[in-house]
């Protein structure tokens, strides 16, 4: 029999719990890329179910099908174009009425929707009673309910999605009123696009969908003249935008729908929800500010105090591999050329930025824990009265908080941004956030003058960092983007207990980009720093004679007022600029030493002072070379070249400005 195969694709709200859908269906297995022409992260994962290999394709997650926003041009132009065999649509069942306005404009379009009731367990716990019966004579589409935070449900989603259904191809309808109706059917009458419902077509028309517009231009009738004809018609008889009147009638019908599917087992105002009794706290005027920097210290606790002793025993693994392979190459008759290449190139380098796995995997197992529990989202609300008395975007701190793992999604994330100039303020202060591949570097100083206040001295960078983004954005603000501050509206996602499966896959698939990157570019790069250190042929290896000394005492004198002017510093930052990682490799490969070295090494040739100096250095001179490529990406080569230029300055005056003030009390 041969085996069938299905692509589906997974839409929903933002918080429905689509991301724990897809990864319950594909198992957490997913090829991660990017949607054609756009920096959006595509993710594409398949599962086998019977006879049948269905193939998920997860949207973004979307509120409507408007294509205001990069996220809804890319759901919309890969349901319109792309056409799956059937789209799920994930809602969160305990906030129907907001999340089945999606599923009414897919069910227009004619799509084959499956309708995922999603979080049935907070449902329960509200005392809601959900009539699906109902729901399924007004919609005609199967409907499985899930808790896919436990994997309930899952088996019967896999059996509705391999299931033959019929497509509504326009079988489902809401009565817009008999004016618009009208309308609808007077621009019904004068097109015809194969594939779509004259229906819906006729909707989107009036509520100015151009790419539709432009298709049926193609026809050679004059549909545009008809539709603005007919959107001035409406408008002067309802006194409103014709958009805002569809809306309001899909919104009239989902609440007439609501009364008549759902009953309550007791009156919700009477109990006070436990998520309003954490959000008292949390969200408190003043206590919210506090309670978010004791989440940041804990975490740092929690990565350091838990991620050491692993990180102690991988050094000892390395230096012994070093030591042994050394050993062996020259033993069996191998040159010192190519013992020095394994042992102080490749171990000595890379070994030295895998000696941090431990504490990169701890601040991913954090966060994933803190966004799947919802906090996250607060966070933004903590900080956007604070950040609106500066004159910035609350929205802003959401893709700054996604700078702690990596730059370079922050940057990515301010798409969902409204206004263009609060999009270009953001991104460029993003990379002031202190993103993982930092971490080593400051893990490696910390550790080698701070030992007992580790903890501390890491969280003050990271904090460093939130206030250097937040003054740089309000000065650029006053000299580039003036302009209103608009208020910051977004859904807070209730809070839930995060499953073991979720946050480790959402560790996994961060923390797994370190360990590919250290076997890409920080294994190219230390190879390049250890031929470099050997060349000219006959000078002492990594001696200020080789070529990497010659490239490094060019830059050390614009390090010395910063306490770090010798020129293996100088190189290690200029090829920080490659990969932040790069950054540890290098002293490792310089210094021909192992991880336990080399933390006798720096303390050799820095002081406390210095140290932290070189620390500040590190998170805020020029971001990463992908970082530049995505800012450029984002916005134009204007705005990632100034975000290179005054980044280097901004260090250089901090780490300089740090170390000459500390002498005079140090």
């Amino acid at each position: 029999m041969k085996e069938k195969k299905l692509k589906i694709a997974l839409t929903g709200n933002p918080n429905s719990g689509k991301s724990t859908v897809f990864n319950r269906l594909t198992g957490g297995y997913a090829h991660v890329g990017n949607w054609p022409g756009v920096t959006v992260e595509k993710k594409e994962g398949k599962f086998q179910f019977r006879d049948c290999e269905v193939t998920v394709v997860d949207l973004p997650g979307i509120y409507s099908l408007s294509s205001h926003s990069i996220d809804e041009q890319i759901a919309r132009d890969f349901i319109m174009k792309e056409k799956p065999d059937k789209i799920v649509v994930i809602v969160d069942a305990s906030n129907l009425e907001r999340n089945l306005y999606l599923f009414t404009q897919l069910l227009e379009s004619g799509a084959n929707v499956i309708l995922n009731l999603n979080m049935m367990d907070i449902v329960k716990n509200k005392g809601i009673v959900i009539d699906t019966k109902i729901l399924f004579e007004i919609f005609g589409v199967p409907i499985v309910e899930t808790v896919a935070s436990k994997g309930e449900g899952i088996e019967e989603l896999k059996e509705a999605i391999v299931n033959e259904s019929k497509k509504t191809k326009g079988s489902f309808r809401i009565d817009y009123g008999d004016d618009i109706e009208l309308e609808i059917g007077r621009i019904e009458r004068i097109i015809n696009l194969t594939g779509y419902p004259p229906r819906w077509l006729a909707i989107r028309l009036l509520e100015g969908d151009r790419e539709i517009l432009e298709m049926t231009k193609k026809e050679g009738k004059n549909v545009e003249s008809q539709v603005l004809n007919s959107k001035k018609r409406l408008e002067e008889h309802l006194n409103h935008e014709l958009e805002t009147a569809l809306v309001e009638k899909r919104y009239a019908f989902l609440s007439g729908l609501i009364k008549e599917s759902i009953s309550k087992k007791y009156d919700l105002l009477e109990q006070l929800e436990i998520s309003d009794r954490i959000d008292r706290i949390l969200l408190n005027r003043y206590l919210g500010i506090p309670i978010f920097l004791g989440m940041m210290w804990l975490l740092f606790q929690f990565v350091f105090t838990l991620g050491n002793p692993i990180s102690d025993g991988i050094k000892i693994f390395m230096g012994w591999l070093g030591e042994s392979t050394s050993y062996g190459i020259e033993r069996f008759g191998g040159s010192k050329w190519l013992s020095s290449l394994v042992s102080d190139g490749i171990i000595g380098g890379v070994g030295s930025v895998l000696v941090f796995l431990p504490p990169i995997f701890l601040l991913f197992l954090a966060i994933a824990i803190l966004e799947a529990s919802g906090y996250m989202a607060r966070a933004a609300f903590v900080m956007d009265r604070f950040m609106h008395a500066l004159g910035l975007h609350g929205k802003s701190f959401i893709p700054m908080v996604m700078g702690f793992g990596c730059n370079i999604p922050g940057i990515m994330a301010t798409r969902t941004m409204e206004s263009q100039k609060d999009r270009i303020l953001t991104i460029l202060v993003i990379p002031l956030m202190s993103c993982t591949a930092r971490l080593p570097i400051y893990t490696l100083f910390a550790g080698a003058f701070f030992a007992e206040n580790q903890g501390w001295v890491v969280f003050s960078i990271y904090l460093l960092g939130i206030i250097l983004a937040i003054i740089v954005a309000r000065i650029f603000k006053g000299l580039f983007f003036k302009g209103e501050v608009f208020p910051l509206i977004m859904e807070l996602p209730p809070y839930c207990m995060p499953t073991l499966k979720g946050v480790l896959i959402h560790m996994w698939e961060r923390g797994s980009l370190f360990i590919k990157k250290a076997g890409t570019i920080i294994l190219g790069c230390v190879v390049l720093i250890w031929l470099l250190a050997s060349l000219p042929l006959g000078v002492e290896y990594a001696s200020k004679e080789s070529l990497i000394g010659q490239i490094g005492s060019f830059f050390a004198p614009f390090l010395k007022p910063a306490g770090f002017g010798f020129w293996q510093a100088g190189v290690a930052l200029l090829f920080g600029i490659l990969a932040k990682e790069v950054v540890v490799g290098t002293f490792g490969t310089l210094y021909g030493v192992k991880e336990a070295g080399l933390t006798n090494v720096i303390q050799e040739v820095f002081t406390p002072l210095s140290a932290y100096a070189f620390m500040v250095m590190s998170l805020i001179y020029i971001p990463c070379i992908a970082a530049i490529a995505t800012i450029k990406r984002e916005t134009n080569w204007k705005w990632a070249l100034f975000a290179a230029g005054y980044s280097i300055l901004l260090g250089w005056l901090l780490a300089t400005g740090i170390y000459q003030v500390g002498k005079i009390f140090f």
